[in-house]
């Protein structure tokens, strides 16, 4: 039989956006490696991603279209054509409009597909139908927020500038399992004679490559922030010029802010002892070029924004900004790079503007929400019944019988038991679409690599369809994905002048080409690094609280990522499932002896949320007073009734409308 190589992409939501390559026979995938031509992630995957095909080709894909038979959260289901379920969606559409309006349906979709094109597919039909519109925040909105407070738009360095460091802080990130390729840079640099820190709330797998681990209290990484910055000016170890060409507000923090973040403060806060916090800001102030690299986990909190506001201001006090190898990387902003307004998103097919509805507060909208309430749902590659805070709110809401639920999925998961109709998604080697990444400047087409497997459809093809059936009339509507592509290739954009052309319609990844940049330019109103924005609310960083500490439990909860899993995606493999070793609670030996729990125990823990069962892990990985959960499984494979987003809050961040997944507080008892 002939084996065809073909060239794809990772579809999911990690900033690397992997090089695929795929070997094709008789029309099935039968293995998928990494592409060594990528520039950025050279031909290595991530244990999740090798083996892919047994994703594509997984007995639990969804191969026909089915409708509820049972009561709602009980998976029972019949087949139906494709014909009969869109006739039903319409029906349904066209009865809820005519009742309650257009807002009452509401769209839930984000990341499980991170293709420009078929993860975008839905905006265009709901604005054209005059539906809610949802506001997409439940990943990293207030890193993004922090970052622009102090930056403006200035572009990222590239990832790769990390080996020329000498010192690497990991600051807040578990790159073994969510940026595992920046990991190559920091090798470089550690050959190099680099130093290598990670700060982080536990000692994760990325520990293993650092020299050094500092763990601190949860929500605490903008205190110790401050407290470096505090020793930085009070030892002289701020780069005077620097500041005075290239940053504003410096003396105003010095005089209003950091008097008081003194060592012992940092410590109460972030429970560092003081010799260690004077460590790291000497460490620090007398690097060559330090170079921190930024997580998303940290800006999860009531105080994230703020957070990672702060941290962005320590490169400017030592002008590290200047210097090869120095600086912050928190992700690149490759979206300029494409008109996906234009071309894709289709605003202009609202007829006003709709109400839009936070997609971490889906609990409260499915529940509480009036004028119109939500009367249909259509959920596209997400799993919010899983992922989203809250879960028994969003179980509860999933619940109702006058809810009607679409779900468009590859596999029967969480959210999908509860649907009314199961459409079967196309994988990303079925589709075709073009990709950029957020923690590099790559960007490449895919094309199908297989045929469809069963009867799913794409993202796009399914809203084709959808927008027929409600007779929409636009000729936006007739095109296929690769008529879309071809679209946002033709727009051209300064982000990709220059780029191989060639390459990139051959299904190579090709790298934006970034303006040299010397950090003397920065993307602010001022021009300058923006220490003090007279446009904020906060003009200074300073210390905010988490909201978890209003919540007088005694444990603070980290709901961690996994090697072996991406939020709630991959656990159709039983391997990996396997390799987490069942859903654990991870604890300190001290705090498990003083509840009297072991090893292997099955535990209850609680909050004003609800309650989650858990195998009982102890390791002295976890410090005291925190409890980490990795990963958010099915509920198939839970020990009880629930994962652990039924302790999540669908509390806000203080800026940017984010998720607080990381800020909530539990205690834990042994079950029985």
């Amino acid at each position: 039989m002939t084996t065809n190589i073909v060239r794809s992409v990772c579809p999911y939501d990690c900033p690397d956006t992997c090089g695929l390559l795929v070997e094709v026979e008789g029309g099935r995938a039968v293995k998928v490696t990494g592409d060594p031509d990528h520039p950025y992630t050279r031909g290595f995957l991530c244990p999740k991603m090798n083996r892919y095909e047994r994703t594509v080709h997984s007995p639990r894909r969804l191969t026909t279209p089915l409708l509820r038979t049972g009561e709602k959260g009980s998976g029972t289901f019949r087949p139906a054509t494709w014909d009969e379920a869109v006739a039903i969606i319409a029906r349904r559409f066209r009865e809820i409009i005519g009742r309650h309006g257009a807002e009452a349906i509401l769209p839930y979709s984000y990341a499980g597909t991170m293709g420009l094109v078929q993860r975008n597919s839905g905006h265009p039909f709901f604005h054209r139908l005059g539906a809610s519109r949802l506001d997409r925040t439940i990943c990293s909105p207030a890193k993004d927020a922090g970052w622009q407070a102090v930056m403006g738009t200035t572009p990222a360095v590239h990832p790769d500038s990390v080996a020329q460091s000498d010192l690497v802080i990991l600051w807040g990130i578990n790159a073994a399992a969510t940026s595992i390729h920046f990991l190559h840079g920091v090798r470089e640099a550690k050959k190099r004679g680099a130093v290598i820190w990670l700060i982080d709330t536990y000692a994760t797998p990325t520990a293993a490559v650092t020299d050094r681990t500092f763990l601190v209290r949860p929500g605490s990484d903008g205190p110790l922030a401050l407290g470096i910055m505090h020793l930085l000016a009070g030892r002289g170890l701020v780069d005077r010029e620097f500041i005075h060409r290239h940053v504003q507000g410096y003396d105003e923090l010095a005089r209003e802010i950091l008097p008081a973040c003194t060592p012992r403060w940092t410590s109460e806060h972030t429970g560092l002892p003081e010799a260690v916090i004077g460590e790291m800001a000497l460490a620090f102030g007398t690097a060559r070029a330090p170079f921190i690299r930024l997580g998303s986990g940290l800006s999860r909190y009531g105080n994230g924004a703020m957070t990672v506001r702060t941290i962005t201001c320590l490169p400017a006090l030592t002008g590290a900004w200047q210097k090869a190898g120095g600086g912050l990387f928190g992700g690149t902003s490759t979206g300029p790079a494409f008109a996906l307004g234009e071309v894709v998103l289709r605003e202009d097919f609202m007829a006003q503007p709709t109400r839009i509805v936070n997609m971490n507060r889906l609990g409260h909208a499915l529940n509480e929400l009036s004028d119109p309430p939500v009367m249909g749902l259509y959920v596209y590659h997400s799993n919010p019944a899983a992922v989203t805070p809250d879960q028994n709110a969003v179980l509860k809401g999933l619940s109702r019988e006058d809810l009607f639920t679409v779900v468009h999925e590859r596999f029967l998961t969480d959210t999908a038991k509860y649907a009314d109709v199961v459409l079967p998604a196309t994988s990303s080697l079925e589709q075709s679409d073009i990709y950029r990444a957020y923690g590099t400047y790559c960007i490449q087409r895919a094309r199908p690599a297989i045929p469809a497997v069963g009867e799913s459809k794409s993202n796009w093809d399914t809203f084709r369809l959808l927008a027929e059936a409600m007779e929409f009339e636009e000729p936006f509507f007739c095109q296929s994905a690769d008529d879309l592509i071809d679209r946002l290739l033709a727009v051209h954009t300064p982000l990709r002048a220059g780029i191989d052309e060639a390459a990139l319609a051959a299904g190579r990844a090709v790298e934006l080409a970034m303006p040299p940049w010397d950090g003397t330019v920065y993307g602010t109103p001022s021009g300058r690094i923006e220490i003090l924005n007279p446009a904020l609310p906060e003009p200074l960083p300073r210390h905010l609280p988490v909201h978890g500490e209003d919540d007088g439990l005694p444990l603070r909860l980290m709901t961690a990522p996994s090697l072996y899993a991406l939020n709630a995606s991959f656990y159709e493999r039983d391997e990996l499932r396997e390799r987490q070793e069942g859903m654990q609670l991870m604890m300190n030996p001290a705090d498990a002896a003083a509840r009297g729990i072991g090893n292997g125990d099955r535990v209850l823990a609680a909050n004003r949320q609800g309650e989650v069962e858990f195998v009982l892990k102890i390791t002295d990985r976890i410090p005291a007073g925190t409890v980490v959960a990795e990963g958010v499984w099915w509920l198939e494979f839970t020990p009880g009734s629930r994962s652990v987003n039924a302790l999540t809050s669908q509390r806000l961040t203080d800026a940017g409308g984010g998720s607080t997944f990381y800020d909530n507080r539990v205690e834990v008892r042994r079950v029985g």
